[in-house]
């Protein structure tokens, strides 16, 4: 996959399919989307193009709030869509300037003076240009005027929810992480550096180690105990993950920690890891011990350990 950061490096195109979008957390739908764009670039011998833009155009658009919490980092978006197998992903900074242009000149000067389309693909609620102007139907006049093909992909749906980044990050902000997975099509994760932390870990039979994520805009789940699977130095390692306040310390810092089974090095400081989220064991709790801890931190080691046979056999 060519992958083009602006336009600069870009070389115009006879003929293409291509898709635009935001694609804050690549779901389900998106697959769906992105295959049909795939599928009919290749049966016309044709290049398949998706355009995206960085940052989010909602961290720059909002003024009131102009920070939004990312399901997947562009990095990690990149990843996933180099495995599809599109031909050429063109990332946009996304500025005042972009912000500000008109949806016919974005079509004018940008996807038909480079790429060409013979035909265009959105999903039913997709909106660009100034003030979301190019909606579905002004797309579909714009092609119709310039002889483009254009299809729209109806929403896929789980059960009667119709799958979205949207319903995606609450089902992550809530805690329903499984349903959170099933609907991305991927595991929900980010990567994190390894960092000093207190070494209460050590003094609870259970070292952790202290992440911080990468990108500052990352989604976090719901405050809990989760069973996790972290990629270090391109081992996968599974292991029991704390997110939150450590109520029975009475702290107030939010802290990310994870206990990892099986060997690793006895020092990650400095490292960067990755780290999956896949199942929530149960709520953060504050226990009237330390004794009462431990003896849920063992719990937790057993539940954690049985989720880590059933995923290792269906691996």
């Amino acid at each position: 996959m060519e992958i083009h950061y602006g336009l600069s490096t870009v070389e115009k195109l006879d003929s293409s399919v291509i898709t635009i979008g935001s694609y804050d957390g690549i779901h389900r739908g998106h697959f769906h989307l992105i295959s049909k764009v795939k599928s009919l670039a290749v049966s016309n011998g044709l290049k398949s193009v998706l355009i995206t833009f960085n940052p989010h155009p909602r961290s720059i658009v909002n003024e009131k709030n102009n920070t939004i919490d990312l399901i997947m980092s562009l990095d990690r978006k990149i990843e996933i869509l180099s495995k599809i197998g599109l031909d050429i992903l063109v990332v946009l900074e996304f500025d005042s300037s972009l912000m500000m242009i008109e949806a016919k000149k974005f079509l004018d000067s940008i996807v038909v003076e480079y790429f060409n389309p013979s035909t265009i693909i959105a999903g039913k609620n997709h909106a660009f240009g100034f003030k979301r102007s190019g909606d579905t139907k002004f797309l579909g006049d714009y092609c119709k005027n310039n002889k483009i093909q254009f299809e729209i992909v109806e929403p896929l749906k789980d059960g009667e929810i119709v799958i979205s980044s949207t319903n995606i990050r609450k089902l992550i902000e809530g805690g329903y992480i499984r349903r959170a997975n099933y609907e991305l099509g991927s595991i929900f994760g980010f990567y994190a550096n390894v960092v000093s932390g207190s070494g209460r870990g050590h003094k609870l039979k259970y070292p952790t180690a202290n992440l911080v994520s990468i990108d500052k805009n990352q989604l976090f789940p719901k405050k809990g105990v989760y069973f996790t699977r972290c990629i270090i130095d391109g081992l996968s390692r599974y292991g029991m993950c704390n997110f939150g306040h450590r109520p029975t310390f009475e702290e107030n810092k939010l802290v990310l920690e994870v206990h990892i089974f099986g060997d690793i090095p006895n020092n990650l400081y400095g490292n960067i890891i990755w780290i999956e989220f896949l199942e929530r064991i149960r709520n953060e709790k504050k226990f009237s011990s330390v004794n009462n801890l431990i003896n849920q931190l063992e719990k937790d080691e057993k539940t954690c350990l049985s989720l880590k046979y059933k995923y290792e056999l269906g691996e």
